[in-house]
C-alpha cells in the first residue's frame, strides 16, 4: 500500500513539474513569439517532451526491481548489489529530471538575447544529459530485470 502511495505522489510531482514547464512555456512564447532564440527554446522543450513520458516507465522498473529482490531472500549478494545498484542509477534518472525542470526558467529575449540564447545553450546541454541518463538507465534496468 505504502509503494501505491509513494507512486501516486511521485506521478503527481512529475505532472505538477510538466505542468510548470508548459508554464514556462506559454510565458516564453508570449514574449519571443518569433524571437531569435524560439527555435532553440523548442528544441529544448522538444528534447524534455521526449523523454518526459519516460519517467513512468522509470517508477514502474524501479518497482519491478524492488519486487525481484523482495522476492528472492536467498539471491546472491553481489546480485542483489548489482540491482540495488539500477535502482539507484533510475533514481538518480528520475531526480535528474525533476531538477531540470525544477530550476528551467529561461529568460525572455527582451531582457538580453544573448544572454537568453546562452542560458537555452547550456539548458540544453543539461536536458540531453538527464535524456542520456534516463535511456541509459532505463535500457539497463530492462537488461538486469530479464535476468535470472
Amino acid at each position: 500500500m505504502n509503494s501505491t502511495k509513494g507512486l501516486a505522489l511521485i506521478l503527481l510531482v512529475s505532472l505538477m513539474a510538466c505542468g510548470k514547464g508548459g508554464e514556462h512555456r506559454a510565458q516564453e512564447d508570449s514574449s519571443t513569439e518569433s524571437g531569435p532564440n524560439q527555435a532553440l527554446y523548442d528544441q529544448v522543450m522538444d528534447v524534455h517532451d521526449e523523454v518526459m513520458p519516460r519517467m513512468g516507465e522509470i517508477n514502474r522498473l524501479q518497482r519491478e526491481l524492488k519486487e525481484k529482490i523482495a522476492s528472492s531472500p536467498d539471491m546472491i549478494a553481489e546480485r542483489k548489489a548489482e540491482l540495488e545498484q539500477v535502482i539507484s542509477n533510475l533514481d538518480s534518472a528520475s531526480n535528474a529530471m525533476m531538477t531540470w525542470m525544477h530550476e528551467f526558467n529561461p529568460l525572455p529575449d527582451s531582457v538580453d538575447q544573448e544572454k537568453a540564447r546562452e542560458y537555452l545553450e547550456t539548458e540544453m546541454e543539461r536536458i540531453r544529459k538527464v535524456k542520456t541518463l534516463m535511456l541509459e538507465s532505463i535500457e539497463k534496468a530492462k537488461e538486469e530485470g530479464a535476468k535470472n
